[in-house]
């Protein structure tokens, strides 16, 4: 418990709570006199030694909730032992539904102790391990949400979870060799993946968990708040100013176009027109400036990870769109899918609705840049022109897949203009699964938004010149 505590410290420092180690020494002794029994007496402990303002007893207890109160929440979808499963359901029974327990309870033993807490459905014994797991890690160095995906993978692997799906395939081998059916086996298969894949769920649950307890910071204004911590009120408020913002810039932008109208000097029309009286005084002609609005296509990345940030970013761009005289939408999380038609039939809450809940592209994988890239050049590059302007909206990270760099080279040289919105601070890139720094190299322009307030700043350079 003691480096529990300490680490709880780190986290208090990490909200902006000053907190000296003589106050982190008294806090582990005082933790030792009174235990762990009384939960509320734990807390106040921890309050009186390590809390010394009253304007940051709402960040401890914030911090406290996520911290020490939340883990058990992490585990409620391991509800029942497979076994339990197996004869619940039915699909197993008799002499079959016997082997598989016998030779279950024959190897559990020899599984390693992540294996045997998933096959029996022990809560506390995972709880324990991830809680060890986390230990292992230096979830300090964790910045951003961004990077819960990174972590997560850590965490798995401090707990032990290639060795448990190795035993896993190991019991699934050895019903085999016993002479379980095909379709037992199958069903055994079955459960033991869906139990495989609530672990890993668990996982992210668990840091993106840790992940706000550490990175909330204060901000004076929903405004300078990061996307990713909006609530739902605020994020009606801050829908609310993008919408103002894009009007108050578009009617900026076409009073501009309005006064730069004249052409380049036609200097032959010039002279010829000032002929009659010598050129005194002298009347300059311009050529006929044909006005060009160019095309936007907007490729966003609408994974868990990013999803708030992409619904800012497409309101941004499609209360814009008379600026441009035809936008396309794409979104991907791994696959790309097209989501153009919505935002023609419907309002535009809706259609953004419509492109983040899944209804194109499925939300259950993980991002793959690489692959949507790919994707959306082989598919779509032809439609790219000298006029379009192309837009990726995302935060870069690959989960380690190929970042087929070559796709973006492929677009930067067809496009007017190749332009990425990341929502992930430039201290980030590059870390981990992070493939910013390549993918801005082959970009005009890679620009960091993660607040309603950096839409503000740079939102001359989201616009068409």
């Amino acid at each position: 418990m003691d480096a529990r505590i300490v680490e709880f410290a780190e986290v208090l420092r990490q909200n902006g709570v000053r907190v000296s180690t003589s106050e982190v020494q008294d806090a582990l002794r005082a933790t030792s006199e009174v235990g762990l029994k009384d939960r509320n007496l734990f807390r106040s402990v921890l309050r009186t030694t390590l809390v010394k303002r009253e304007l940051d007893v709402d960040t401890f207890n914030r911090a406290f909730e996520f911290y020490f109160t939340g883990a058990a929440r992490t585990f409620e979808a391991i509800d029942q032992s497979l076994a339990r499963q197996l004869e619940e359901e039915g699909y197993l029974e008799g002499d079959l539904l016997k082997m598989v327990l016998i030779q279950m309870h024959q190897l559990l033993p020899e599984m390693s102790p992540l294996a045997q807490a998933v096959l029996t459905g022990d809560r506390a014994r995972l709880a324990q391990i991830f809680r060890m797991a986390s230990l292992q890690l230096d979830l300090s160095r964790m910045e951003s949400p961004l990077q819960a995906g990174f972590f997560s993978r850590r965490m798995l692997a401090a707990a032990g979870a290639d060795k448990a799906r190795s035993d896993m395939k190991s019991l699934e081998d050895e019903l085999r060799a016993r002479g379980l059916t095909p379709e037992g086996v199958e069903i055994v298969s079955r459960h033991v993946a869906a139990a495989m894949r609530k672990i890993e769920d668990a996982a992210r649950q668990e840091v993106k968990r840790q992940a706000e307890a550490r990175i909330r910071r204060r901000t004076d204004t929903a405004a300078d708040k990061p996307l990713h911590l909006l609530t739902q009120a605020e994020v009606d408020q801050m829908e609310s100013a993008v919408r103002t913002l894009a009007e108050k810039l578009r009617s900026r932008l076409i009073r501009k176009q309005r006064s730069h109208r004249k052409g380049a000097l036609n200097v032959r029309r010039t002279l010829r027109r000032n002929l009659p009286w010598g050129g005194v005084p002298m009347v300059p002609q311009f050529r006929t400036r044909r006005p060009e609005r160019p095309e936007l296509v907007v490729l966003c990345d609408v994974s868990d990870s990013v999803r708030q940030a992409s619904r800012m970013m497409l309101l941004f761009m499609h209360t814009m769109q008379s600026l441009f005289v035809r936008v396309r939408s794409f979104v991907f999380v791994s696959d790309v899918g097209e989501v153009t038609q919505y935002f023609k039939d419907l309002e535009v809450d809706a259609a953004i609705d419509m492109a983040t809940a899944g209804k194109t592209v499925s939300l259950s994988a993980n991002s793959n840049y690489g692959r949507a890239l790919a994707d959306f050049t082989r598919d779509h590059l032809g439609s790219i022109t000298r006029r379009t302007t192309v837009m990726v909206i995302g935060d870069g990270r690959n989960n380690y897949n190929a970042n087929n760099a070559w796709a973006l080279k492929d677009l930067r040289r067809k496009a007017k203009r190749l332009l990425w919105i990341c929502p992930e601070e430039r201290g980030n890139w590059g870390i981990g699964d992070s493939e910013m720094l390549t993918y801005e190299k082959h970009c005009h322009q890679a620009v960091v938004v993660t607040s309603v307030s950096d839409l503000a700043r740079i939102a001359d350079q989201l616009v068409p010149a």
